[in-house]
This record gives C-alpha cells, structure tokens and sequence, in this order.
C-alpha cells in the first residue's frame, strides 16, 4: 500500500477534479503490475496495473489507494475490470467518500466472490486527497492559506512594499503548491495593489494552470489586469450587477458571476459552495490580510502554510490576517503545526486550523 500510495503522489498536479490514487498487483509475493491515475478521463490506476501484469493478475491482490469505482463515468467501473481480470483480493485503503460509489464499489467485488479488506493506511490516504474528501463530505473546497512574512510576522511594509520578503528557493516552492491546486484566490485588492499574474511558473508541460479565482464586491478589477489575459482561465466572483461592469471584463477565458452580499461584501460560504459545484477541490488562497482574515472568521480556512524569512519589519509593517481585537486568551484561534522545514535560508511552517472540518 505504501507503494501504491508513491505511485498515486505522481498525479498530484494532474487528475484534478479526480482524486489521485495508484494500484500495485502482487502475486505469489511479487509484484506484477502497478498503475496510477495520471490524468482525469484517461483510464484509472487499476486499469493502468492491470494491463501491465496482464494474465498474471489472476489470482492476483490488488492494492489500491481508494476504493475502485463502480459507476461509469468517462472511463467503465474499475470494479468490473478487477472481477473480469480475476483478481483474488483487493485491499482499498479507505472507501471512497464519492455517493456514488460509498462501499458500493467493494460491495460488487465481494458478490463476485473477491476477498475485500479496506482502512489499510487510510490517514495517509486521506492526507493525499484532502480536496477530493471535503468537496465529497463537506460540498466545499479544500482551502490553503498561503502566507509569506518576517520573524516578527510582517506581510508588507506601511506603504505596501512586499517584494521580496522570501527567497527565491521559498517562491520557487509556491509553484508547486500551485500546482497541485484546482484554484488560485485572490481578492481585488491584491489586483490593484500587485497586478499578479497568480500562473503556474514550472517547467513541466504536464501540468495545467489552476482556475484564477478573484473575489471583487464592488466589480473594481481593471480590464487591463495581467490575470485576465494570463494562461487558463479566471473567475471574477462579484456582488455587483452593473452591467457595463460585466461587459468591460468580458473575455473568452473569463467568467464574471454574480453571487449574494453580505455584510457589504461576498457571502464567503456561497463562493465556497459555488466552487464545489464546479468542482474545485483545493483552493490556495494568496490574497492580503483582509480578505486572509474574512476567510478565517468564516471558518473556511483548513490549513496555513507559512513561510518565514529570517529578518525583522518592525511593528508599522503589516500583518497577516485583519481580525477583530480579541481581548482575552480563550479567544485566540488555535493551531496544530503539522510540520516545519527549512526551504532555501526561510522556513515553511504548516499548521491545520484547530476545529477544521
């Protein structure tokens, strides 16, 4: 299963919505075939490991890293190929969180007679496809907060100089966070202060660039903003029914939508769910410490991945979330680090949002 689990980290910026997953056949101790979701509508892990061992995966058992499904999508059900390849065994790390499978797919195998087992290593299977799970469970997205700051945790100077607070090694970084996420979030007035790109910068022709997200009350992003002409595609999520506002954003690779206002502002779990409707798994959320904070108040934040630079910005610089005075210990907002590595001369901290779903 830890090799299965190996092979399914390869489709990480690759089989978005699908989640990742990876299949390894042993038979008499060896394996034999071994297989991974390498790109959404292309064929599923199982089918790649079973072509691969060919008639040696009869009598074979499959570990795979989510339970094979057993609905037909844009490839046939994983499940009916296993049974037709007379697979003994299946060992599926968890069950899938998908309604339409939900034990279903386990439940077909077992009345074809295969041995079934499942919750092999399924907190490290869980762990892989964080998105997938709470866009299934929760109908939103996975969402991560990226942040770059001091030691003394400035995100910015006074007048709003930002640039650069992290080496060159920690933005390199990013681009890979970037990668593996559905969507990239900003708000309009990161637009107007930077004019960010918010792309992919790596080199790997495999990799698509996410969906641009910009969350804009008031319909204020600028028709010559870079992201509205940059590779892929951009969602302008607005309050704002002008409609000569519209117009002027009107692009072939933009959509401009128009959701509920609340409390003068983007009704936060309305976007949410509007982008699991789409589905949008992970979201990375790169925005000022307005909108960082809108999020977190909302509770829509599950994870922080902070990167720390060894300098001081002193106390007039700004800093990372814009949050109501809380004037007593009980009401700090806790986190759980989950990790801590040092990337270049900073350091990525990785924290999860006490009480996250």
């Amino acid at each position: 299963m830890a090799r299965a689990l190996r092979l399914a980290r390869r489709g990480l910026c690759t089989t978005d919505p699908n989640p990742r997953v990876g299949c390894v056949l042993v038979r008499d101790g060896e394996i034999v075939g071994e297989g991974w979701h390498e790109r959404a509508g292309g064929p599923h892990a199982e089918v790649h490991a079973l072509v691969q061992a060919g008639e040696r995966a009869r009598g074979a058992t499959a570990y795979v890293t989510l339970e094979p499904c057993c609905h037909h999508g844009r490839t046939p059900p994983c499940a009916d190929a296993l049974v037709a390849a007379g697979v003994a065994r299946v060992v599926a790390a968890m069950v899938d969180p998908n309604p339409k499978v939900g034990g279903e797919g386990l439940a077909r195998l077992v009345a074809a007679g295969i041995a079934v087992e499942s919750g092999v290593m399924q907190a490290e299977a869980e762990a892989l496809n964080p998105g997938f799970i709470m866009r299934m469970r929760h109908g939103r997205p996975f969402v991560r907060c990226k942040l770059a700051m001091s030691l003394d945790g400035r995100t910015a100077m006074a007048n709003g100089e930002s640039k650069w607070i992290t080496s060159e090694a920690a933005r390199h970084d990013v681009h890979h966070l970037r990668a593996r996420s559905s969507a990239i979030m900003t708000g309009v007035g990161t637009v107007l202060a930077d004019d960010p790109a918010l792309t992919v910068r790596l080199d790997d022709e495999r990799i698509r660039q996410p969906l641009r997200v910009v969350l804009d009350t008031h319909l204020r992003t600028p028709p010559q903003a870079r992201l509205l002409d940059a590779p892929g595609r951009t969602l302008i999520v607005t309050a704002s029914r002008n409609q000569v506002l519209h117009d002027a954003l009107a692009r072939d690779n933009v959509t401009v939508v128009t959701l509920s206002e609340y409390d003068d502002s983007i009704d936060l779990p309305a976007v949410m769910r509007y982008l699991a409707a789409q589905q949008i798994n992970e979201v990375l959320l790169e925005a000022g410490a307005t909108l960082n904070g809108a999020i977190l108040r909302a509770g829509l934040i599950d994870e922080l991945i902070i990167y720390m630079a060894p300098h001081l910005m002193g106390d007039a610089a700004r800093g990372l979330f814009h949050l109501p005075e809380l004037v007593s210990m009980d009401q700090r907002i806790e986190l759980e680090i989950l990790d801590i590595r040092a990337v270049g001369k900073d350091w990525r901290i990785t924290a999860k949002v006490a009480g996250s779903s």
